[in-house]
């Protein structure tokens, strides 16, 4: 709701069409695109940064993100080039599609950044450590269990953590009844702390993270959720944090097409469902993202197009 702003390239405008991710029918193709492998008729799905479409992003990529800085989706119409989609599995309904492109890829780099195209971290033995139940941590969840990883999930909601539970989760943890909860991660992995962190809540949560993370571990920045600036009192330097466990910190900005499709893959061999939590009809955009702002969903908010 308007703070994403931590890019120089990334320039306010006056107005600008909101929401990133969609799904939708492609209704013509332009000349140009004889060879692009889609069709009229088909559902597709559009990539966040549009020209990023391999390897890590670079800034020219920034300038091509749906939603800011480029118009984004919420409309009934919208021109994309071609190499900018992604065809939807079949198996799934325009609002679990819709739910992929940001919240899904996002997670999926965030396991899997510096995991060869096509060899996704797997394995009971590795530990993933989710904070929230937002679109991407619901998303890690559900992707996480599908490779088989152990996970572990925070929220400060008992009854937002008995759903991770129901779809999966094999531990979580209140951080309003255990504020102290790097310390129960630990707990958990005998000592041994989490593989993967996904780190959501940035200023308020990163330092515990550091203490909880396992050795050679990654932390994955994705939000910053409590804020972007220290608060007072320990000032131990980044470089000794992760000096202290051989820590990697990777700032995690979507992620590329050809990694978008390989967890598609993965989608449709498991058949996994992305959540929905609450679907807006079309005029009701606002009290969407008045929603979404509140934090009171788990997994994804949809606004149905016409």
């Amino acid at each position: 709701m308007g703070h994403y702003n931590h890019h120089k390239t990334l320039e306010h405008r006056a107005s600008v069409v909101p929401c990133s991710d969609m799904c939708g029918t492609i209704e013509k193709i332009g000349p140009g695109n004889e060879n692009c492998r889609l069709k009229e008729g088909d559902r597709v799905m559009a990539i966040f940064n549009q020209t990023h479409l391999k390897g890590q992003i670079t800034e020219k990529d920034m300038a091509s993100g749906l939603g800011f800085p480029l118009p984004g989706v919420l409309s009934q119409y919208r021109v994309f080039p071609a190499y900018g989609l992604v065809r939807v599995p079949d198996y799934l309904t325009d609002e679990e599609a819709a739910a992929l492109p940001i919240a899904a890829v996002t997670a999926w780099m965030a396991l899997n950044t510096f995991q060869p195209i096509g060899q996704p971290l797997s394995g009971k033995d590795k530990v993933v450590l989710l904070q929230g139940t937002g679109g991407v941590s619901i998303s890690g969840l559900q992707i996480a269990k599908a490779l088989g990883l152990t996970t572990i999930v925070t929220s400060s909601s008992d009854t937002k953590l008995d759903r991770a539970r129901k779809l999966g989760a094999d531990h979580t943890i209140n951080y309003k009844t255990t504020p102290e909860w790097q310390d129960k991660v630990l707990e958990l992995t005998g000592g041994r702390g989490a593989d993967v962190i996904f780190e959501i809540g940035g200023a308020k949560t990163l330092e515990k993270s550091f203490s909880c993370v396992a050795y050679g571990g990654l932390i994955s920045c994705i939000g910053y959720l409590s804020g972007k600036e220290d608060a007072q009192g320990s000032r131990v330097n980044t470089n000794v944090l992760a000096l202290r466990r051989n820590v990697t910190l990777k700032g995690i900005l979507n992620g590329p097409k050809d990694r978008f499709e390989e967890m598609l893959g993965l989608y449709e061999r498991e058949q996994i469902h992305p959540v929905v939590d609450r679907v807006f009809e079309f005029e009701e955009a606002r009290d969407a993202l008045k929603y979404l702002f509140s934090g009171s969903h788990f997994g994804k908010v949809v606004v149905r197009v016409p």
